[in-house]
């Protein structure tokens, strides 16, 4: 299956987040298995004014293709010429964010603030297709709040805008990141068009993606806070996906040496403030291992990779000692979503 003429793949796509899938993150997903990889939602108005920012988050690697680019705004003109900037930069795929809840981008009337005119949501998106080659794609939520769900006739509408896939967050506007996301509208929306619709929300584990795939019917799925600092979920969900089983967790080796060439790549791209926005990162990569909080702290002061590298190897050496390379516990809960009722039940699961 493709978007416009781009492969899908097993359909593993990193989701678009804000101070997280930069280029660097974007490489290393790629690298473990992610299908296609999208940016941090850049603002039209940036992208026009070329701000040093917006320049940024548009660099794009070669070994990350296929990359997205997402946009947002609310200006039609200028969602207009910024999309032809970035179709101009080299994107694959160009997005447009109609889900952001947070309340600045709202007041803007941008993000999810369209799903209270899904009229002004087919307009833009029409435009945009019309203004680019590339293939346009949209992100959006169920609805405002729970008494408007209207993704049904949304999808429907971007369809018929020229959209060549549809991402859907399972949550409603209101609900932010609370709660728990409802997969079950996604058959309810694959009924009613012909383009990809790509579930998002609440995809945790290799496991959640086979669901998502075979029993909900998702095209593809987007993975977002699953990967913060655990990139190996890419991997997980690929063998998953392929071969049919979750091949488990990665050992310590490869997740510090995996850390350390994300840390490099980050500053590689950003200077010596790649240190401080990666700190974020830390706590996924070592979640689990005996005395990682106290070395987390230590990492957080450091200021160059030198540093970073000398305490990760050492934390190693002597985790491989004492004989403490395993996690201190190998089971996680999992969530798995009930396809009938979309209400989320617990249970236990063992990593191999």
């Amino acid at each position: 299956m493709k978007i416009g003429n781009v492969e899908i793949g097993n359909g593993i796509f990193l989701a678009p987040m804000e101070d997280v899938s930069d280029l660097p993150f974007r490489v290393i997903c790629k690298k473990l298995g992610a299908d296609i990889v999208y940016s941090e939602f850049i603002a039209s108005e940036g992208i026009i004014r070329h701000s040093r920012q917006s320049k940024r988050k548009m660099i794009i690697d070669p070994d990350e293709r296929p990359t997205a680019i997402q946009i947002f705004g609310a200006d039609v003109d200028s969602m207009v010429t910024s999309a032809k900037i970035v179709e101009d930069s080299g994107a694959d795929i160009l997005d447009i964010n109609y889900g952001c809840w947070v309340k600045k981008v709202v007041q803007r009337e941008a993000g999810a603030a369209f799903l209270k005119q899904p009229e002004r949501m087919a307009e833009l998106t029409q435009a945009v297709v019309e203004a680019v080659n590339i293939p346009v794609t949209v992100k959006t939520r169920l609805g405002w709040d729970h008494d408007k769900i209207i993704a049904v006739d949304v999808a429907q509408m971007m369809e018929q805008a020229g959209a060549k896939a549809f991402a859907i967050h399972c949550r409603t506007r209101n609900m932010g990141m609370t709660g728990n996301a409802d997969w079950s509208w996604v058959p309810k929306i694959k009924e009613k068009v012909s383009i990809p619709v790509i579930l998002n929300g609440d995809v945790r584990s290799a496991e959640d993606c086979k669901i998502a795939i075979e029993e909900y019917n998702a095209d593809a799925l987007m993975i977002g806070r699953a990967c913060i600092g655990y990139p190996f979920i890419f991997h997980r969900a690929k063998v998953m996906m392929e071969q049919g089983f979750d091949p488990g967790e990665p050992d310590l080796r490869l997740k510090i040496d995996t850390c350390l060439e994300h840390l490099r790549l980050t500053v590689d791209h950003r200077g010596d403030h790649g240190l401080l926005v990666f700190r974020k990162h830390y706590s996924g990569y070592l979640k689990g291992y005996y005395n990682a909080s106290s070395i987390r702290r230590q990492l957080m002061e450091f200021t160059t990779y030198d540093a970073v590298r000398t305490v990760l190897e050492n934390y190693y050496d002597e985790l491989d000692r004492t004989d403490k390379l395993e996690p201190i516990s190998k089971v996680r809960t999992v969530q798995k979503l009930s396809c009938e009722s979309g209400a989320y039940v617990k249970k236990q699961t063992a990593d191999s």
